[in-house]
């Protein structure tokens, strides 16, 4: 679907002149009126950055228009709004595209870039890989000279639009730690040690792959950790092969989230873990290796390897009150931007929020991105950062991504127009992140606020869904009257990581509403896996007229915050427990009141319900296996006389067919007892074309495949 963006439109119906070097047009007007005109730049793969950038003449990149564009505006001033078209083809970006105050538009003067009518032009931050020799072993082998005499490495690979794997092993699960030590080196002053050394210690099983290992291999090989919400990535300093040992130096290990014994662990990047179908490895001397998949030619095939770290960069200084605005991008396609790995590696971050994004601003306002596509990066696709506001992100694709979706917002409180807010997303797909930095999720906002994010389908991210707020605890926060709303979120978690949700929130957030979303497919390796999780401190949150079903260990969890309140809502199919709390507290912490709970597993409540500090009343539970009912240790009647849900029923809601997943409603007699407000779950996610509707939906294989997880994962409790 696709939107018209200001007064263009109508503009484009009238100025048909053309004058300028660039194509321009203009509009009669009466003589007490000004003369507006349209000024149109043409963007080509034929093109020339040298030439005007008329039809005829086209320019060649992205950063040719800007600096047409600039160079007209310093002749002509603001005359009129600003297009540039660009043409279908490929385009090899050599550089990102970098907008500074100077580059943007005004209200009476916007400028937009955008593809041509009925073409879709992708620009790629990449470089084709060509001219591979097959050896006798069937891997494809070519010598990179930039990579051999200039350094030049890359950390993500893509053969035929897919990402290859970078050699690891296992090549399926994991290896187990079976003991850390620590030495450290400087203290710092914080609960984390500036410097330390970590000391990894194997039985002979797993240590077995790196025995294969080459001394001039050591400076590439990493080690993943997955634990807890987190994971650890690492070079290694050391591999001590007598004693089954690896030596990896860096910050010190969190104390709330330690490498600890039986942590899960995986070693990539280099040789000997060369074995499996498409995985691939740049070795130190600059010759890259690539095991075919079924099929695969070096003449049938298309391998990049990406360059560029940023796409696109709009660097405005809120604080001086220079902003970059008014700037359009619609329907183009960007790929393949490379995040590279430093040799620092990746500490635990929560949410991967010290990664950086394909499309990075800050200071900007008023930017829209329409029916843009960004796939294929190493890291987020966007971040409005520092000082941005009133922009829009809409009716976009973003999909395979090495880090997150789009992140709004910083990890430090912000004052005046540096602080970020009013950023629209709207009828988004957001899919298939978290392949490098499983801890990244599909929408963050961090010191923001008065955002909205609306009918986006969020889905197969490794962590949370939508993370909203960014304190820990009842500290003054800026993250207010978030609205989260007609979301469908779902297949998140797997088994890889714990503690996360389809919605996960932190600290206080008055205002902020969590409504009419679909969340569905949420699972955790161990602990967590919940629909909707008020975490440290969350506060003054409503979440009301929610479906949330198959998640692992409930619909909703709270861990610890203040007068949230929980309404409307139907949470189906946990299936360990059906809602759960954590810690008591003095203050009111949350009402749970009018919702509907259906499972046929599990315990209806766990926690420390019959000591906080809430109002749970009217509500309604279903066995529908007619099985009992377990709240916390006491039957239905026991819990009652805690004193919650005193007018709460035991009784069937007449969901038309709830183990298929239709919650619409045969009969409304027992809901009205309990006060419940049936809502159209159907209007949840993206809306508008077929094929936009079907391209949000997941691959039937991710689906199978994430329920042989789930199925693997809860058979080994």
């Amino acid at each position: 679907m696709k939107t018209n963006f200001c007064n263009l439109e109508v503009v484009y119906l009238f100025m048909a002149i053309v004058l300028c070097g660039a194509s321009v047009t203009s509009t009669a007007q009466s003589k007490k009126e000004k003369q507006v005109k349209h000024t149109i730049f043409y963007v080509s793969p034929t093109g020339d950055d040298s030439a005007q950038g008329t039809k005829e003449k086209p320019l060649a990149s992205l950063n040719g228009a800007r600096d047409a564009i600039r160079a007209y505006r310093k002749e002509n001033g603001e005359t009129g709004p600003i297009t540039v078209i660009i043409g279908a083809g490929e385009y090899e970006m050599t550089q990102p595209l970098e907008l500074f105050p100077e580059d943007g538009g005004t209200i009476n003067s916007p400028i937009t870039y955008k593809a041509e009518t009925g073409t879709r032009p992708v620009f790629s931050g990449g470089k084709k890989i060509t001219g591979f020799e097959v050896n006798d072993k069937g891997i494809w082998v070519i010598e990179i000279p930039e990579s051999r005499y200039y350094g030049w490495r890359f950390d993500q690979l893509y053969v035929n639009g897919k990402r290859a794997v970078i050699a690891r092993t296992p090549n399926n699960g994991f290896l187990n730690i079976s003991g850390v030590k620590q030495h450290i080196w400087e203290r710092g002053s914080g609960r984390v040690a500036d410097r330390a050394l970590q000391i990894l210690s194997f039985d002979e099983e797993n240590f077995a792959p790196l025995r294969k290992t080459r001394a001039k291999e050591l400076q590439n090989i990493r080690f993943r950790a997955y634990h807890k919400w987190d994971f650890t990535l690492r070079h290694i300093d050391k591999i001590d092969k007598d004693s089954a040992t690896v030596y990896s130096s860096g910050k010190g290990m969190k104390p709330w989230n330690p490498l600890v014994k039986g942590t899960r662990i995986v070693f990539e990047n280099f040789a000997a873990a060369l074995d499996h179908a498409e995985e691939w490895y740049l070795d130190p001397e600059g010759t890259l290796f690539y095991v075919p998949g079924p099929g695969q030619t070096p003449e049938n095939s298309e391998v990049i390897a990406p360059v560029l770290e940023h796409i696109i960069t709009m660097r405005g200084d809120a604080d001086a009150n220079s902003f970059v605005e008014h700037i359009r991008f619609e329907g183009i396609t960007f790929s393949h931007c490379h995040y590279r790995i430093p040799r620092s590696g990746s500490e635990p971050n929560q949410a991967a929020a010290l990664l950086n994004a394909a499309v990075m601003l800050e200071g900007s306002r008023n930017i829209t991105f329409s029916d843009i596509e960004i796939s294929h990066t190493g890291q987020h696709a966007i971040w409005f950062g520092k000082g941005c506001s009133n922009s829009v992100v809409e009716h976009c694709y973003l999909n395979d991504l090495g880090g997150g979706g789009i992140y709004l917002g910083d990890v430090s409180p912000q004052k005046g127009a540096a602080h970020t807010s009013h950023i629209r997303l709207h009828n988004n797909i957001i899919q298939t992140g978290g392949r490098e930095f499983p801890s990244a999720v599909g929408v963050w906002m961090g010191h923001s606020s008065d955002n909205v994010i609306s009918h986006s389908n969020i889905g197969n991210f490794y962590y949370s869904g939508i993370s909203v707020g960014w304190i820990w605890g009842y500290d003054d926060s800026n993250a207010k009257r978030n609205t989260i709303t007609y979301n469908n979120i779902h297949h998140i978690g797997w088994t890889l990581l714990s503690d996360m949700a389809a919605v996960y929130t932190l600290g206080k957030s008055e205002g902020t509403v969590i409504s009419n979303n679909v969340v569905h497919h949420v699972h955790a390796y161990s602990y967590g896996g919940w629909g909707l999780y008020t975490d440290e401190g969350s506060s003054g949150i409503i979440m009301e007229n929610n479906l949330v079903y198959n998640t692992k260990t409930g619909g909703f969890h709270q861990h610890y915050g203040k007068n949230n309140l929980i309404r409307n809502n139907i949470f189906a199919f946990a299936k360990l427990y059906q809602a759960q709390c954590t810690r008591v507290e003095d203050h009111r912490s949350f009402d749970f009141t009018n919702n509907i709970m259906v499972f046929d597993e599990g315990a209806v409540l766990k926690g420390a319900w019959e000591k906080i500090n809430i109002r749970m009343d009217k509500n309604l539970y279903w066995n529908t296996n007619g099985g009992p009912y377990d709240f916390n240790g006491k039957s239905f009647n026991e819990w009652k006389k805690t004193g919650h849900d005193i007018h709460s029923i035991i009784a069937d809601p007449y969901f038309m067919d709830s183990e298929n997943y239709n919650f619409n409603f045969k009969r409304k007699k027992n809901i009205r007892r309990i006060g419940f407000k049936p809502f159209d779950y159907s209007t949840a996610g993206v809306y508008g074309e077929d094929s936009w509707i079907e391209k949000a939906r997941l691959s039937e294989d991710i689906r199978k495949a994430y329920d042989k997880d789930v199925e693997l994962n809860m058979n080994s409790h």
